[in-house]
């Protein structure tokens, strides 16, 4: 049986601190989904809860035809369209928000230059990923941060492979093309 069985079974038969493990191991993802689909706001936190409220009210009927992840995924992304719907904000426009929804990366550098200059590049890289449409926002994150599958993130996101390959395509040659614009080769 695999890991994530034993844990809906764990959980469906009340075991509070197995959904408490659901929860911190999918937390990352659910927050880099609504940080990168919702405008900047004290509805983030609130939507993420509902996610995890709804995934608790659910977990019975997960079927294992997927992986937990892409789920929870689903819900995510249906949660935070229904709530743009509510709101009437656009999903596809540009969104920007103050607030990255990245966690620093941890760098093996001793280097003070190296440390300070990565985290310039990542600074930068992260600007410039909070100005993409929210549709690109959000499978650049998925992809990149969250390291899912273009299957996976297709299915969340309920679009075919190709047009996630497509738009993760166009995302990085709009990212390139705006940093290029902006600094020489070089500094990149």
């Amino acid at each position: 049986m695999t890991d994530q069985k034993i844990l809906v079974e764990k959980i469906l038969a009340g075991d509070k601190n197995a959904f408490r493990t659901l929860v911190e191991k999918h937390q990352r993802l659910v927050t880099h989904f609504v940080f990168r689909m919702i405008p900047a706001g004290p509805d983030r936190e609130d939507i993420c809860q509902e996610v995890f409220l709804k995934v608790y009210q659910n977990l019975g009927r997960f079927r294992f035809d997927s992986k937990l992840s892409t789920w929870i995924g689903k819900i995510t992304r249906n949660t935070c369209l229904s709530f743009l719907e509510k709101k009437k904000l656009p999903f596809y426009e540009d969104l920007t928000d103050e607030n990255k929804g990245f966690e620093p990366v941890d760098n093996q550098h001793t280097r003070p230059d190296c440390s300070l200059a990565e985290k310039e590049i990542s600074a930068i890289l992260h600007g410039e990923i909070d100005r993409l449409p929210a549709v690109y926002k959000t499978i650049v994150t998925l992809y990149h941060v969250d390291r899912m599958s273009y299957a996976e993130i297709a299915d969340i996101m309920n679009m075919p492979e190709g047009t996630i390959k497509s738009y993760l395509f166009r995302a990085r040659r709009l990212m390139k093309n705006r940093l290029l614009s902006k600094y020489q080769r070089e500094e990149l």
